[in-house]
């Protein structure tokens, strides 16, 4: 009897060029965020120093802040981010952020309840037509919530083992709260203020958001920066959420076309040799 031969396997289909440049832009902007050192340069002293330094009350307050921007732009996510964005509209966030950053630098700690959650809704509408050139459908709860996963994949220092803090370390601890979220949003069709689970997903993102909000305020209070220094300050913040939301998504776009194993893969490798 004659043997049976085994069914070949088809390989995925292999990354073009312009697809494998996009992905190695995307490693650099994920695992290097660097906002710590552009801040840095805008100030001229080592902002994870005058971090450290802020008082505990200072601490108090970004903490509450960066909930309440989250919460606000959950809402903004999950409602009113389906429309299509207007041309140009990446330019127009930067400048509307940076406008709510002079006020910030120039009145200082005072006006974070108002301006943090200003600036996040405005970063979060940029992120949003990001992720729609990426072909990402924002009336799906999943690529919303996605949008607001970015302020936590931006809210990490650059990390010096990928395997330990890296971008897919991030993303897969987030992976359960995005999906039951959205699970429980596509049920509902509301958003329910204290849901268990909505919370649960803020907490993660705020924990890591967090830290480079501590960081934005901490130059923001350096003297020499004032109100044109706020403005400097809140640009660097939004260019640096825009660059993290564009290597996200594209490396969600790429998966969709190669496969997760197959993006993730080549990921690891150029993230390794960059």
């Amino acid at each position: 009897m004659a043997s049976i031969a085994p069914v070949a396997t088809r390989p995925g289909p292999t990354m073009t060029p312009e697809d494998l440049a996009a992905l190695r832009q995307a490693v650099q902007s994920l695992e290097h965020p660097g906002l710590a050192v552009r801040l840095t340069n805008l100030v001229g002293k080592p902002v994870e120093f005058i971090s450290n330094a802020l008082p505990a009350a200072a601490s108090r307050a970004i903490a509450t802040a960066t909930a309440k921007g989250l919460e606000a732009a959950l809402k903004v996510a999950l409602r009113t981010m389906q429309h299509t964005p207007h041309a140009g509209s990446l330019r127009l966030h930067k400048a509307l952020a940076t406008a709510s950053g002079a006020a910030g630098g120039a009145f200082g700690l005072a006006t974070l309840p108002i301006e943090l959650p200003v600036s996040t809704i405005i970063m979060l509408r940029s992120i949003a037509d990001i992720a729609r050139s990426e072909g990402e459908d924002l009336s799906d709860p999943e690529p919303a919530l996605s949008c607001v996963q970015v302020f936590a994949l931006g809210g990490r220092p650059g990390a010096a083992n990928a395997s330990e803090s890296g971008y897919f370390t991030v993303r897969g601890m987030l992976a359960k709260s995005v999906t039951e979220a959205a699970r429980f949003i596509a049920e509902r069709g509301v958003i329910e203020e204290g849901a268990p689970v909505l919370v649960r997903f803020i907490a993660q993102v705020a924990s890591r958001f967090g830290v480079v909000v501590t960081q934005k305020i901490a130059a923001q209070t350096v003297p020499v920066a004032g109100a044109l220094g706020g403005a400097a300050v809140n640009y660097a913040f939004i260019e640096h959420f825009q660059e993290v939301a564009r290597g996200h998504f594209t490396v969600r776009r790429l998966e969709r076309v190669y496969g997760k194993d197959a993006v993730r893969t080549e990921y690891v490798r150029l993230a390794e040799h960059r």
